[in-house]
């Protein structure tokens, strides 16, 4: 009997993460782990330390040589690049890089490397000595030794996707799943399951469902060797689905790094299952995470990319030119960022009966919030505010975590119209929903409201709000 394969968590450290993608792609391209290791003239050996994350390679001719065996396109390449220059993969920060200093980024590495090393670390937002507001990831043990940010913790951090346990123990074989234990066929089981966790990350947070998501991912996996022809290929769109939707939780508190490597599988599966319209879908969303984290580069490309490949006249045509046009708000091309969401809004009524399932959200008020994002960033702050405020009132029941969020942009904007009651009123809203749901991204919006209020922090309103959101941050001893 063969030696079980170690199990590997991918965002427990920049090396399993290697090893698990390589395993992947081998296992996809039918190599056994003998048969790599004489297809490249290396040892077994170090093979399987690479794969169980026990040694990184050394030498990078040889990760080339591998990655191109097995057609992974420079995926691997690029992960064993981030082993070597020390990238964490489980970094959180509430604000974005350029207004968080170089030692804020250093405790929360560190804390990071910490949990990730005692497989129990959660991710609090906490407040630095020098103001700065940061996710960091802290030994539950020592935090219980220590009494440091107990309720922070117990606000936040069972609501973040650190906080949730892996459920795998290292070393041990998880059993194989049967399709035979299902009532009916495990794919509609498996979308059912789906659609419960969508409802419950909109009820409650990303860390209520992510740790159901992964374990659904890998179900699905054994399911697939033991089904055929249909099951097979809609068991791998469902996995495709599963990935997006892994990347989405991931992406609400700031884990880019996650949220990445979910859209990558993603991107490889939906061309394994040949629909171009999944396909078209994960680009766009490309775009979509590439303009939450501010990539002045990226967005606009990769959101033209996705129309070029979306059917024309399509709703996900529709969906990349929304994220276009934030993209150009971002760079800050005004007309082109107008043209572009009016593009979106004269689209609408003829997109309305694509059959895609696709973006089915796509109507006019997911239209609206993004070109009030959009507006906010190019300074028109009163006429964002006033966006903000009508499409929040359309917000359909069980949105509460996207309502939070579209709450707390509409305090910023308050605040950058020289509202700042409005704003603190709202931003208090946002709070509400922030300690219900765990979100990172109410979060980071709220310590951007907190740093615009402090012109007004002696009026009774805003002293009301920051010491409101002071009360739920850890704090740097």
């Amino acid at each position: 009997m063969g030696q079980r394969p170690k199990v590997l968590t991918p965002d427990q450290s920049p090396m399993h993460r290697f090893g698990y993608t390589l395993r992947e792609f081998r296992e996809a391209r039918n190599y056994s782990l003998r048969g790599l290791a004489e297809k490249t003239f290396m040892s077994h050996s170090k093979l399987q330390k690479w794969e169980n994350g026990d040694r990184a390679p050394k030498d990078r001719s040889e990760v080339e040589q591998v990655d191109s065996l097995l057609r992974a396109g420079g995926l691997l390449v690029d992960l064993w690049e981030r082993i070597g220059s020390g990238v964490s993969t489980r970094r959180h920060v509430s604000v974005s890089a350029p207004h968080v200093s170089d030692a804020s980024i250093e405790l929360a590495t560190a804390a990071s490397q910490q949990a990730a090393s005692d497989h129990e670390g959660i991710y609090v937002p906490a407040r630095l000595r020098d103001g700065q507001v940061v996710f960091v990831a802290l030994d539950r043990r020592a935090m219980l030794r220590g009494g440091v940010g107990i309720g922070a913790a117990a606000t936040f951090g069972a609501g973040t996707p650190a906080a949730a346990d892996s459920g795998v123990v290292p070393g041990l074989k998880r059993p194989a799943r049967s399709a035979a234990a299902y009532s009916d066929n495990p794919v509609q089981h498996l979308r059912r399951a789906r659609r419960v966790l969508i409802d419950s990350d909109n009820l409650l947070g990303p860390g209520q469902a992510i740790k159901s998501v992964r374990e659904h991912i890998e179900a699905i996996k054994d399911l697939r060797k033991e089904t055929s022809g249909v099951d097979r290929q809609a068991l791998m769109e469902l996995q495709t689905q599963y990935a997006e939707f892994a990347s989405w939780l991931y992406q609400d508190p700031g884990d880019f790094d996650s949220a990445h490597f979910w859209l990558d599988r993603a991107f490889q599966w939906s061309h394994t299952v040949g629909d171009g319209d999944l396909t078209s879908y994960v680009l766009a969303r490309k775009a979509q995470l590439a303009g939450e984290m501010r990539d002045l580069t990226d967005v606009v490309d990769l959101a033209e990319a996705a129309q070029r490949m979306a059917r024309p006249r399509s709703r996900l045509a529709a969906v990349a030119k929304t994220y276009e046009s934030y993209g150009h708000a971002l760079r800050g091309e005004d007309t082109d960022s107008e043209r572009a969401i009016e593009d979106v809004r004269n689209a609408l009524d003829r997109v309305s009966s694509d059959t895609t399932p696709w973006g089915v959200w796509l109507n006019e008020e997911y239209v609206e919030v993004h070109r009030a994002q959009g507006l906010e960033v190019l300074g028109k702050h009163a006429e964002a505010a006033e966006i903000f405020t009508r499409a929040i009132q359309s917000v359909p029941d069980g949105y509460h975590r996207d309502r939070g969020v579209y709450l707390a942009r509409a305090a910023v904007a308050h605040a950058g119209a020289g509202s700042p009651e409005e704003a603190a009123a709202v931003g208090l809203q946002a709070l509400t929903v922030a300690m219900d749901t765990g979100s990172g991204r109410i979060v980071r919006e709220l310590t951007r409201l907190d740093k615009a209020l402090i012109p007004w922090q002696r009026q009774p309103e805003v002293a009301d709000f920051r010491d409101n959101f002071d009360a739920v941050l850890a704090h740097e001893s």
